[in-house]
Parts: structure tokens; sequence; C-alpha cells
């Protein structure tokens, strides 16, 4: 059994669903730490839930990322993580991480990369930039972690149509639909 350590800054719906896939049977691994770089957010709580350790690491308490990064590899070596899960961590992480974890970190992107990623591509912005630029699909991509942003190798990806109508929640919504199904199927994937 893998143990998976998944960050998240956010409401925590994509780590919701990697926690379901380990209970549920579908992936052969286990939820044993959660990052966050805020506080109050609801993935906190769904921690606590689940009683899985849960640390918050801001960066203005650490002075920069690289430090924050550091505090955060020590506090999962006592885990012997497998398998790193960014699941909607709107922070930076450094190759302090991603050198440590290289092979086994990945991300869940609210767009099909190579489009709609990168610096500053997050949140309701990715599904702006879709609509405005009249593409008539979008989805969902995991994909490695590199030194770059959005820039590792692809694993796996899922369209979802944009609409005439869509506005950028709209196709927010659908394509997290998605995203709660694609990543915790790579994730089982990974753990074989």
């Amino acid at each position: 059994m893998k143990k998976i350590a998944v960050f998240a800054s956010g409401s925590g719906s994509d780590m919701q669903s990697v926690i379901d896939g380990t209970l549920n049977g579908l992936i052969d691994g286990k939820v044993v730490a959660v990052v966050t770089n805020k506080e109050g957010i609801f993935a906190i709580e769904r921690a606590k839930k689940h009683s899985i350790d849960c640390k918050t690491f801001k960066t203005k308490d650490y002075g920069d990322n690289e430090t924050r990064d550091r505090a955060i590899l020590e506090f999962l070596k006592g885990y012997d993580i497998d398998i790193v899960v960014l699941a909607g961590y709107l922070a930076i992480v450094t190759p302090v991480l991603v050198d440590e974890y290289e092979g086994r970190m990945i991300n869940i992107h609210p767009s099909l990369i190579p489009k709609h990623c990168g610096k500053g591509m997050y949140g309701l912005n990715v599904h702006k930039s879709v609509i405005e630029s009249g593409d008539k699909v979008s989805g969902c991509t995991v994909h490695y972690v590199d030194h770059g942003a959005d820039t590792g190798k692809i694993i796996a990806q899922e369209q979802v149509e944009v609409r005439l109508d869509d506005t950028p929640e709209s196709l927010q919504a659908r394509v997290l639909e998605v995203e709660h199904k694609l990543l915790p199927s790579v994730v089982a994937r990974l753990c074989k």
C-alpha cells in the first residue's frame, strides 16, 4: 500500500476524490499527510474528518519558498511518502521538493495542457482564458511536476465541451466533475 501526501489550497474537493478512491478500493494506497499553504480552508476540515495529519506552511512564516519547502520536506520525511499529489495547490513548489519526489509528484491542472497553463493560470483565470480564446473544448490534465510551471510530462487528459453560454464559473464546475474522476484514476495507476 502506497503512502500518499496531498497538497491543497482551497476546498479540497480534488483531495477528497483521492481520499474516496483509497476508501472505496480504487487506489491501493492511503493519504497519510496533507499540506496546505492557507489557514481556514475546507481542505483542512476534510483532512481532520478522515484523521489525516495536516499542516499549514505559509511562505510568509518562512521568508521564502525554498525555506518553506525544506520545512515541508522535513514534515513529509516522517511518513515515507511514495506519491505527492498537488490537488489545487496554489503555490510554486521549488526544486527542494521537485528533486526529492522526482517522478513521484503529480499535479492536476484545469485545462488541456499546453493550452491555458503556466504562470497566473489557475482557478477562474484558466476558464476565462479558455472562453475568451474561443476554444470549443477544454478539460483537465494530470502531469508530473518538474521545474517549470505546468511543463511536466502529461500522464492523462480528459476533455470537456465548452458551451456557447458558458461562464468561467459554469465551465469550472463541469471541469471539476471530470477532475474528480481523472485524478483518482491516475493515482490508482501510480500506486500499482
